[in-house]
């Protein structure tokens, strides 16, 4: 009966508090449904009194947020690539040997040191060499691969028996039969944290597209809604709209994912 009391008393608390935390995240989504009137109504309410779509047709008619969501798409499409391309990474300073690996391998974590900051500049000038400056694949190469995600992937790979993708191997599998079918499965916990981390940078980029893009045809969301804020500033609803916008999509990920990182909880606790 004791047990059954603190479970109770536990599951109210965490339901509090996070009815709590997401407070403003509802009330944003709920003013992004109100007019500009009621938007800036004091004392302000909650429950919109007539829900609205006209902010939202006005961002995507009128302000260009449809090429900007499009461009963000593709940046996260690429990003996602990318993580594939660190997991590969990842794999092979794990369970493969080969001359060098160590040098190499610290030299992927020394750029870890390097605050990204001070690289925009010689970047841009490569990429400006290149002609690759206001070109989305001058905005999508530089964040193709990251050190961060292939150390953690990596740290994570050399817990994996190295039995168990021997036997793969007598049996006849290929290396990218094994990296396909048994790697990235028991890999997926740590994926899933790679993909939420991935997707949102990728999502919340901000500095790098305003460096290399001068046309709007090239801006992202979050630069979008920068300009939103500076051309806008007085249509509240209209800038909880395109918050709405940048907000929504994250969540949707993580609810799909968050059973992933669960289950790596789980795991890491056993071993």
């Amino acid at each position: 009966m004791k047990n059954r009391f603190e479970k109770l008393l536990v599951m109210s608390v965490l339901l509090i508090g996070g009815f709590i935390v997401s407070i403003p995240f509802i009330w944003m989504i709920l003013s992004s449904f109100k007019s500009e009137r009621e938007a800036r109504t004091m004392p302000p309410t909650f429950w919109p009194q007539e829900f609205t779509f006209e902010h939202y047709i006005n961002l995507f008619q009128n302000l260009n947020f449809g090429t900007y969501f499009t461009n963000t798409l593709i940046i996260v499409l690429f990003a996602m690539l990318g993580l594939l391309f660190n997991t590969m990474a990842g794999y092979g300073f794990a369970k493969f040997q080969f001359k060098g690996k160590e040098a190499v391998f610290i030299a992927v974590l020394a750029t870890m040191m390097i605050p990204a900051q001070v690289s925009m500049i010689p970047v841009y000038l490569l990429l400006n060499q290149m002609g690759l400056t206001n070109t989305m694949a001058g905005i999508i190469l530089p964040g193709l691969i990251a050190a961060f995600n292939i150390f953690l992937i990596r740290q994570f790979m050399t817990t994996i028996p190295n039995d168990l993708i021997e036997s793969a191997r007598i049996d006849g599998a290929k290396e990218f039969r094994i990296f396909f079918q048994i790697i990235i499965p028991l890999s997926k916990p740590v994926l899933a944290v790679q993909a939420i981390l991935t997707f949102v940078g990728a999502w919340n980029s901000f500095l790098w597209p305003l460096i290399v893009a001068n046309d709007q045809a090239l801006y992202t969301l979050s630069v979008g809604l920068a300009l939103l804020q500076g051309q806008h500033s007085s249509s509240f609803a209209l800038q909880m709209a395109g918050a709405t916008v940048m907000v929504i999509p994250v969540l949707i990920l993580f609810i799909f994912v968050q059973r992933y990182i669960v289950e790596g909880f789980n795991t890491t606790g056993i071993k």
